[in-house]
């Protein structure tokens, strides 16, 4: 009589338990460390006070759209669109002729792009801090250090607008273009109804991509006005330096939310069925 030897069972969904316990520890423990700190007083009572004080400010809901805390948040919202629009409109020339150009090596000019971000960060801020002090522009006015900031962020977050939109036209199928102009467009023509609305999803991408992480990068507003712009993730991290733990936490519950909303609105958690293509979303 033989017995059958047992054969080790190995499934594919094994795989998925080191990202599950990544999730599960950076993660998700923190949104709930963050929840709770929100939602409780410093004698670790459920209370709604942060919301009522992050909304009035001490006062009003009317004297709210005039407190240091919604001026920060219009602040933010204006150099995060700033950029994201300089990014998108640097970006998408730069991404349509490199995925266009006759070379027959096109990763060596994107490399060009993204061999920047090899360099230590705060390295890179630096160097453009020194370059904004020798023309003059480094803290010299209100609207000299919105500007500086802007272009900070632009130089921090163009490759992250580049890549998606890069991938997202690269995998055009040729014959579309073709097929339009045997129908008689022009090449501006068939560019507005065939190459953009197809490189829609690498837009949507790079546009999360650039505009919600300028939110919060205060390392750039900090190191290019001499901490004179204050952008929300910098209110956040004043909060915790404060050790003003709750309030903090509520702050980054808002912004969560936010870019929730955001990331939602613009289709990130929508699957692309048709990624060969459009491209797949890089967010």
């Amino acid at each position: 009589m033989t017995t059958a030897k047992l054969k080790p069972h190995f499934s594919r969904k094994l795989l998925a338990i080191p990202y599950a316990l990544f999730l599960a520890i950076f993660v998700v423990v923190p949104l709930f460390i963050v929840l709770y700190y929100a939602f409780t007083d410093d004698n670790n009572v459920f209370t709604w006070d942060y919301l009522i004080l992050f909304f009035t400010d001490g006062g009003s809901l009317a004297q709210f759209f005039s407190s240091p805390i919604f001026q920060t948040i219009s602040l933010s919202l204006f150099i995060s669109l700033m950029s994201t629009i300089v990014c998108l409109l640097i970006a998408y020339p730069v991404a349509y002729i490199i995925a266009n150009c006759k070379l027959k090596n096109k990763s060596t000019l994107l490399l060009m792009f993204i061999v920047p971000m090899w360099v230590n960060f705060v390295l890179r801020i630096n160097a453009l801090k020194e370059f904004f002090v020798w023309i003059g522009t480094y803290n010299k006015s209100d609207a000299w250090n919105i500007i500086n900031t802007i272009i900070g962020m632009v130089y921090d977050f163009l490759p992250f607008m580049i890549l998606p939109i890069y991938t997202t036209i690269i995998k055009i199928d040729k014959s579309y273009l073709e097929a339009a102009k045997d129908l008689g467009a022009t090449a501006p023509k068939a560019f507005l109804k065939v190459t953009l609305p197809l490189s829609k999803s690498g837009i949507i991408s790079g546009i999360s991509m650039v505009f919600l992480p300028s939110m919060t990068n205060y390392v750039v507003s900090n190191y290019l006005t001499y901490r004179n712009v204050k952008i929300f993730g910098k209110l956040i991290d004043d909060y915790f330096s404060g050790d003003l733990w709750h309030d903090g936490s509520f702050v980054a519950l808002v912004l969560l939310l936010f870019m929730f909303l955001v990331t939602w609105l613009t289709g990130g958690f929508e699957a692309d069925e048709q990624s060969e293509t459009r491209g797949t979303s890089l967010w």
